[in-house]
């Protein structure tokens, strides 16, 4: 007996067309199947992609700053359980120039179990599934000569600039970075707002780079400018793709940054042959392209 089959099929009137086919193998059809797709289905879409299971080889790789934060301020719940959804579905890691202490504050003091790739210091002090995998030293890598004289000379020149506002601490030693602020880190929130607008317009921490970047090219550094009041100074290679190194398991990384133009702290990241780089505006609009990419795909 032929196969029985009902068709309707689509033409110029216009009718949606429809069409079944119960083949021979019918009866080797496990009803069982037939009932979990459909208890599966029933389900909202967005409860779907919180079912599915995880696609292998892929990881969303996130700055911190202006990407899933304001500028050193702390996650949103929204984001927070935005986070907890989307590593359901893909592996999910954190790559920031601050060091941990700065990022576990702005994301909080569980956050290297949180995610499964957390990288400060763009990767310099690096951490997988929980546990330290990684670890680089600038001293080790300069040396204490050359550390002095970059600081000797760097805050020289703060002293000698005009700006409206000097707090303290206008350089941090960090592991593998010095970061710079001419304004200095221990400014208000509404300093940094007010310093923000006025480096915007006077191009005071692009200006000072050039000068360091001359007097210092035999160190081979690199100076990125990121967030509101300072820039980092490392050598070659160890911005945001140091972290790369880490990821050689992955096939497809998806990076998802701000500061994605030239002289940004996500530029070299962005710019990878291994990543497909996403500019990103708002925490907000992280949350829109990721649910595009990777959780309306689940549904």
């Amino acid at each position: 007996m032929d196969d029985p089959k009902m068709s309707v099929k689509s033409g110029s009137d216009g009718y949606l067309a429809l069409r079944m086919e119960l083949r021979s193998s019918i009866t080797s059809f496990d009803y069982r199947d037939f009932v979990h797709l459909s208890f599966f289905m029933c389900f909202p879409l967005r409860l779907r992609y919180r079912m599915a299971v995880r696609r292998p080889g892929l990881i969303a790789l996130f700055d911190v700053d202006g990407t899933l934060t304001a500028p050193r301020k702390g996650v949103t719940p929204k984001m927070l359980k935005f986070m907890q959804d989307l590593r359901k579905v893909v592996t999910v890691g954190i790559v920031g120039g601050s060091d941990l202490v700065k990022i576990s504050e702005q994301l909080g003091s569980t956050v290297t179990n949180d995610y499964d790739y957390v990288f400060a210091e763009n990767g310099l002090v690096a951490y997988k599934d929980g546990k330290l995998v990684g670890t680089q030293s600038l001293k080790t890598h300069l040396g204490d000569e050359n550390i002095r004289d970059f600081v000797n000379f760097t805050l020289h020149y703060l002293a000698d600039i005009d700006i409206p506002i000097k707090r303290g601490t206008f350089i941090e030693f960090r592991s593998g970075m010095i970061n710079v602020s001419p304004i200095g880190r221990n400014c208000s929130q509404e300093e940094r707002d007010e310093f923000e607008k006025y480096d915007k317009v006077h191009n005071i921490r692009g200006k000072m780079v050039e000068v360091l970047r001359e007097k210092f090219a035999h160190l081979n550094l690199t100076f990125s400018i990121g967030g509101q009041i300072s820039f980092d100074a490392f050598p070659q290679g160890w911005d945001k793709t140091y972290c790369l190194k880490y990821l050689d398991e992955l096939e497809e990384i998806h990076f998802f940054g701000d500061k994605t133009y030239k002289g940004g702290n996500d530029h070299e990241i962005y710019e990878s042959a291994r990543t497909v780089g996403h500019t990103v505006r708002s925490p907000d609009d992280t949350i829109d392209q990721c649910t595009t990419l990777f959780l309306n795909k689940q549904a």
